[in-house]
């Protein structure tokens, strides 16, 4: 690279390591400006590569384009234009550290022998050469950030992963009708594809805002609880909602106790709905409903082989180390909420010892649990797959999972992305957010989502959410 830049060049974008850990296709992201890959956070990338970690594929992912992209160019001083994109095609360039820099007087200042200070003073440096072009550190680091803005170094997180700008403004998955609009509409019943269930077909301007397997409710004398089954223009077809909160449509002795459960029961026992998403806070149920529909629809209706339940393996507090066993016993301590969920499920009290055992037997041989690290190049046949704690899983770890889905299978996601304990994941940028919102957003008839507002678990915990 020259020094100074180019120019031509309005803007320069210097990416710290993390950021290409967490975006192996970062470098492509800044169309129509300059990127900067400093030596060392080539050497950073270096250290990180070997393993069977998330974070050292990506690494291998992004070496591989960067030997790709270099084996064509003889001279790298001039910096290598990247390829746009359909969106943008202005083309953005790649530059690499060529040059040993000058003796810089803040590299001084800055106490120990560390990476992110070798990265400031690298930063700084570009920044004095080139007083015409915006020069950005982009890190994920929010202390090496703070760092350089005390240094008078601009710094910015890597935000293009970011699904939502705001995350109140995620899809829900319900919406309120107003009190008279039924009876504001021409609704011709029609069919329903299961006997006994009431269908209607409408006409009206709202229908455009709606989505497959919304959920539509009115609070008024005679409340109405509906899906939406199918959107075409201006015309819908809703579907009256199954009433799981009456004992007589318990779900392995479970019912409804509020309006939001109720909805999530009718997606979970739906057989024509493949992927279903459960956000809500801790006590909302999430877990306990999609674990008895699994059951009743593995071992009642047989529709469905087993259910494999895992979840992502980050600690809230110090890890425990390594575990010894199997792959199920080493996720067994993972599996708490699993296990207190059983409990709660076992149908044998008052059946005697006999009775707990073989049901403990019968559940186990039919419950598996698998974990995360060994999902690549897995195909699942009619399973009914849990996944728990979603939120600490990234978009790219989401696709890499639901992919793994073969004919038959249902895959149930849940999370509390107000519970995120993943490095440099937050609430906009989980990849539960971007399955809720991409699903969403591509309007497809056999994805469902809700949002459970109210907690269920007790008392303490439902006053514990709100005030603490």
């Amino acid at each position: 690279m020259h020094y100074p830049l180019p120019t031509t060049f309005k803007r320069l974008f210097i990416l710290d390591t993390n950021v290409l850990m967490h975006d192996p296709t970062a470098i492509f992201r800044f169309q129509g400006d300059a990127v900067y890959l400093p030596m060392v956070v080539l050497e950073e990338l270096d250290a990180a590569k070997t393993g069977m970690s998330e974070i050292a594929r990506n690494v291998r992912q992004l070496s591989r384009v960067l030997d790709e992209l270099i084996s064509t160019h003889s001279n790298l001083q001039n910096g290598i234009a990247l390829p746009g994109t359909e969106t943008n095609p202005n083309r953005g360039y790649l530059f690499f550290q060529t040059e040993i820099f000058p003796a810089n007087d803040l590299l001084d200042t800055l106490p120990g022998n560390k990476p992110d200070n070798s990265l400031l003073s690298t930063t700084s440096a570009i920044q004095q050469a080139n007083p015409n072009c915006q020069v950005t550190l982009v890190s994920k680091d929010l202390n090496l950030r703070i760092k350089a803005r005390i240094l008078g170094i601009t710094a910015a997180d890597y935000t293009t992963d970011k699904v939502l700008d705001d995350v109140d403004l995620l899809y829900t998955g319900q919406q309120q009708l107003p009190r008279d609009f039924l009876e504001t509409q021409q609704l011709e019943i029609i069919p329903s594809r299961e006997p006994g269930r009431t269908c209607y077909q409408l006409s009206s301007e709202a229908v455009t805002q709606w989505y497959p397997n919304q959920f539509l409710y009115t609070e008024d004398d005679s409340p109405l609880e509906a899906r939406v089954i199918e959107c075409r223009g201006p015309r819908a077809t809703i579907e009256i909602l199954r009433d799981f909160r009456s004992p007589k449509n318990n779900v392995w002795g479970i019912t409804a106790r509020n309006r939001e459960q109720n909805f999530a029961l009718n997606l979970l026992l739906d057989p024509e709905i493949d992927l279903v998403t459960l956000l809500g806070t801790a006590g909302t149920g999430k877990t306990l409903l999609a674990l008895a529909a699994g059951l009743a629809q593995t071992l009642d209706q047989q529709r469905y082989r087993e259910i494999i339940v895992t979840r992502a393996t980050v600690p809230v507090g110090e890890d425990i180390g390594f575990l010894p066993g199997t792959e199920e016993e080493k996720m067994t301590p993972w599996m708490g909420a699993l296990m207190d969920n059983l409990e709660v499920l076992n149908p044998t009290h008052g059946a005697g010892e006999w009775g707990r055992v073989a049901t403990e037997d019968l559940l186990h041989n039919r419950i598996k649990i698998r974990s995360l690290n060994f999902m690549r190049g897995r195909t699942f046949l009619n399973r009914y797959i849990i996944l728990d704690e979603a939120q600490n899983l990234t978009a790219k770890q989401m696709k890499t999972f639901i992919t793994r889905a073969g004919p038959g299978t249902k895959i149930v996601c849940v999370g509390n992305i107000a519970q995120i304990d993943t490095l440099y994941l937050t609430e906009t940028t989980s990849g539960l957010t971007y399955v809720v919102d991409r699903f969403n957003a591509k309007a497809w008839s056999h994805s469902g989502h809700i949002t459970l507002q109210r907690g269920e678990r007790s008392r303490l915990a439902d006053f514990a959410t709100q005030v603490l």
